[in-house]
């Protein structure tokens, strides 16, 4: 069972706050404000999760559309919290979801900078399909595919 505790991210403050601060702190070349929380909770499943009371991290799934068949599912570990399986939980939790919701094709995306998000999706089988620079950006981003060949090979450049 596990000993975490998942909410939704419904527009409620306490949980946008949290939500936003999980983001902001693992992405800080890419802050959210409030408003902007909000906006994606009506467009995505966001979720934060909890042990214990305190806040150790937040997932988001972007559903298929028709112009993006392929989910993507994002699940955020505050530092602190790291290497205690909770990224595995919430993953696990985000790809069902991301199943749930007709999903084919998973992807993930993951900050270049954040080096135990991109071991961490390398371990579970996801492949480098993009890397590409935002707008006023100077740290690149990875988009990474879910490999179902069974091989683990991807670019590590």
């Amino acid at each position: 069972m596990s000993r975490l505790r998942v909410e939704k991210v419904d527009g409620a403050d306490a949980a946008v706050h949290d939500w936003q601060y999980v983001h902001n702190l693992v992405i800080p070349t890419h802050h959210r404000s409030l408003d902007e929380v909000r906006e994606r909770s009506r467009q995505h499943v966001l979720e934060v999760a909890y042990l214990d009371g305190t806040l150790i991290g937040c997932t988001t799934v972007r559903p298929p559309t028709s112009e993006a068949p392929a989910a993507t599912v994002i699940a955020r570990v505050l530092p602190e919290h790291r290497g205690q399986g909770f990224g595995a939980e919430l993953y696990e939790r985000g790809l069902a979801q991301a199943r749930e919701l007709g999903a084919e094709v998973i992807e993930t995306v993951v900050l270049a900078s954040n080096t135990d998000g991109l071991r961490f999706a390398r371990q579970r089988g996801f492949v480098e399909i993009d890397e590409y620079l935002l707008p006023g950006e100077t740290i690149p981003w990875f988009d990474l595919r879910l490999d179902h060949s069974g091989t683990n090979s991807y670019r590590t450049s």
